[in-house]
């Protein structure tokens, strides 16, 4: 039976992404292999506390809750030893949905084969996350309908990178696209205004809800 590190469980709504306002029971793992500049959960990118949970543990713990929505999150919830396997067995779970917030870095390829997948929200890191060499845009042939490619930008200069790379890989006949500012640094009505000048038609503003509803540094919600 494998084993995870797993830095908290929690229910709450989803603050952002094409699930943004509905029920969702999070599972954070612990590690990560970037370092944003701007990362809000940087304390569970290190050696945070955790618990050692089994597969069985985590599925147990997911479906007492009572809620439909569960989202893996992290760090990057892909770096788990065998995290295909509590994957798969969330997903053989009846009426369940499970989404993966991973960071845009590692390979989903060996998440979507079978009758049932994950839905993918799936971070574009631009420049001014000092991690934009790292991002894996092969990816982006996995992609469905169901999946989200959201961009977190800084200024001007990553929303125009955010054009670019939408256009490149014709991310808006794949998948979704949400467009998210990162909290304090740049104001969303820039960005709507960006969308106007461009008839960019394809994407959607994103905003972290759970950042206006509790403090912005309040864990577990």
């Amino acid at each position: 039976m494998a084993e995870y590190k797993v830095a908290e469980i929690f229910t709450s709504i989803n603050g952002e992404g094409i699930y943004a306002g509905r029920l969702a029971v999070f599972v954070r793992f612990c590690g990560c292999n970037l370092r944003c500049s701007y990362c809000d959960t940087m304390w569970a990118n290190e050696e945070c506390e955790y618990r050692l949970m089994s597969e069985e543990d985590i599925v147990d713990e997911v479906i007492r809750s009572g809620v439909k929505n569960v989202t893996l999150t992290g760090g990057e919830p892909l770096l788990q030893k065998d995290v295909d396997i509590v994957i798969n067995k969330l997903l053989a779970e009846k009426d369940l949905t499970v989404e993966i917030e991973t960071n845009g870095s590692v390979d989903i390829s060996r998440f979507i084969d079978g009758e049932k997948r994950p839905v993918f929200t799936l971070d574009y890191k631009l420049e001014g996350s000092g991690m934009e060499q790292y991002m894996n845009t092969d990816n982006y042939r996995y992609l469905c309908d169901r999946d989200t490619v959201k961009f977190v930008v800084s200024n001007e200069k990553d929303l125009y990178k955010t054009y670019d790379i939408c256009k490149k890989y014709s991310l808006g006949e794949k998948c979704n696209i949400i467009i998210s500012p990162v909290f304090g640094r740049i104001n969303p009505d820039d960005i709507v205004q960006f969308m106007k000048d461009r008839l960019f038609n394809e994407a959607r503003l994103g905003l972290q809800i759970h950042k206006i509803i509790w403090d912005p540094d309040k864990r577990g919600v």
